[in-house]
């Protein structure tokens, strides 16, 4: 039996913990392509204190390669039979744009969140089929494709832009009946790094749209380029930007170190009780 999202709260912070099952992510793809290493990535989040874990089979790093839906099913196929068979109680997240490959997931697998890197924009028909069947959908904004969303990307005002396109996206969520609504401002995603800093800088507007929040930055470009570090070096940044996205309202953030961003929630919940 897979996980009743009609339970989820969104009152309280959410630490949703990564599994990339791709050769070419940006940190850590490759790592986790066998049953073994998939295994026992599940089990470090969950001991950890996931609350989601998000499945992602589609690199979306800029530059990443196309791959069809079909090969995009299959991956996740193979890390579904493992969450089926050992953690049929842990909520389940897949990182796609394809309408074609949740529809493959619910029969496989049952209800899971959508987690949209094209804010429905990709797939017409996602919105209204995630609403017709109680799927939560995570709405994130990007300018352009994974392939083309860091040439040169250009706003007149990215804060007000963005929060105009989510205007219009929680208008469309509404009229489908989609309830469980989630803002992603998609950092890292069609922004340049002083963009992101004053999406972050401004992110209780986003709040104010009155839908929880999500927020991934964990060890992003726009951490590495301000402490000039890599990805590996990167989690002390990840968590100060968890920590201040938190502190702004965030509910849901989306990490590959579960128990630091778990560690972060407990001490910003402590300072704001």
């Amino acid at each position: 039996m897979s996980f009743d999202w009609q339970s989820i709260d969104y009152t309280k912070p959410l630490v949703m913990g990564i599994l990339n099952v791709t050769p070419d992510s940006f940190f850590d793809g490759g790592s986790y392509t066998t049953k073994e290493t998939i295994l026992r990535r599940f089990e470090a989040m969950i001991q950890d204190g996931a609350d989601i874990i998000d499945i992602g089979a589609y690199s979306s790093r800029p530059g990443a390669e196309d791959i069809s839906a079909e090969e995009e099913f299959e991956r996740l196929k193979f890390a579904l039979t493992i969450a089926k068979e050992k953690f049929p109680q842990i909520p389940i997240s897949i990182d796609t744009f394809r309408l074609a490959v949740i529809k493959n997931v619910l029969d496989f697998y049952g209800p899971v969140m959508v987690n949209d890197i094209s804010g429905g924009n990709y797939d017409a028909e996602m919105m209204r089929f995630c609403a017709d069947n109680n799927l939560p959908f995570v709405c994130m904004h990007m300018q352009g494709t994974p392939q083309t969303m860091q040439i040169k990307p250009q706003y007149i005002n990215v804060v007000s832009e963005v929060l105009d396109f989510f205007k219009k996206k929680i208008e469309e969520a509404e009229s489908l009946g989609l309830t469980q609504f989630i803002i992603d401002p998609g950092f890292g995603f069609g922004k340049t790094v002083e963009q992101n800093y004053e999406l972050l800088n401004n992110l209780e507007k986003f709040v104010e749209l009155g839908y929880p929040v999500f927020v991934g930055v964990s060890r992003k470009s726009m951490i590495q380029r301000v402490i000039d570090c890599t990805a590996k070096e990167a989690l002390n940044g990840t968590t100060v930007l968890n920590t201040i996205s938190l502190l702004k309202g965030a509910k849901i953030i989306r990490v590959h170190d579960v128990r630091e961003a778990k560690e972060a929630v407990m001490i910003v919940r402590a300072t704001t009780k």
